[in-house]
């Protein structure tokens, strides 16, 4: 029997945790597998270990773990598969095949032209900031920047500048401090999935300025809620799926 676990990253806040629920739900109903669980990287329960134990509990022999995460760096690049390559020993009759985040992705762009508009219908007059959670981990901190050359595209005319909340430079307060005092209007974009107090901090350190006349910071609303998420995540499932059958295949062939 097949099974898909889609591991989140997690977060101190419960209303993340319920946001990322309701967004499993929805790439669920686009998912034909009987079995579909979601679980927590760190912070909150169940873990990927109690997960994967529930799922074979209840007959699965293929096991697709799902990261859902943003861009792949650090938790999906080590922490995860880490963790699976112990649920393999643990379970050596169970296939287990580990998808990729969503990564770079057109629909993504489109959530941020989505965000802009919503925002202002006067874009040119504002700097956009692209506001990542930041990684020690150096694709990571390229992909953004490959975000914003993309963004770059569709607002030729506009400074986009990508910036980070942690583990990455230019960070965000010092960037959008200077743009403030050089009375730049700043529209600022978070590229995260679910709320959490990185988005809190996003929050609470907008608000502490006094802006000069005509002068605006706006802010976006993250990712999490837009529909062309839930496309990506169906479509990255239903690639790790085509995966597995090929290395089914592949096996077969060669017996």
């Amino acid at each position: 029997m097949e099974a898909v676990i889609y591991i989140c990253h997690g977060s101190r806040l419960q209303k993340a945790k319920i946001e990322s629920y309701a967004l499993i739900d929805k790439v669920k109903k686009g998912v034909d597998i009987p079995l579909q669980e979601t679980c927590f990287l760190e912070l909150q329960e169940p873990t990927l270990s109690e997960t994967v134990h529930k799922v074979i509990e209840k007959g699965a022999t293929n096991v697709i773990i799902m990261p859902i995460l943003l861009l792949t760096a650090g938790h999906a690049k080590k922490d995860i598969p880490n963790i699976i390559d112990k649920e393999k020993d643990k379970y050596p009759d169970v296939d287990f095949i580990y998808g990729r985040a969503i990564e770079v992705d057109y629909k993504m762009v489109e959530i941020l032209i989505d965000r802009i508009s919503t925002c202002t219908s006067e874009v040119e007059e504002y700097d956009l900031l692209l506001v990542g959670r930041g990684s020690s981990d150096r694709s990571a901190v390229e992909d953004t920047e490959r975000i914003v050359h993309l963004l770059k595209e569709y607002y030729p005319n506009n400074k986009i500048e990508k910036c980070f909340l942690a583990a990455s430079e230019p960070k965000f307060e010092a960037l959008l401090l200077e743009k403030v005092k050089d009375n730049k209007s700043v529209l600022i974009l978070p590229y995260l999935l679910f709320t959490g107090l990185l988005d809190k901090g996003i929050k609470e350190f907008i608000e502490q300025f006094e802006l000069q006349k005509d002068q605006k910071l706006l802010l976006a609303d993250y990712l999490g809620h837009h529909p062309n998420v839930t496309e990506v995540l169906i479509s990255r499932v239903a690639e790790a799926r085509k995966e597995a059958n090929s290395d089914a295949a592949m096996v077969k062939r060669s017996s």
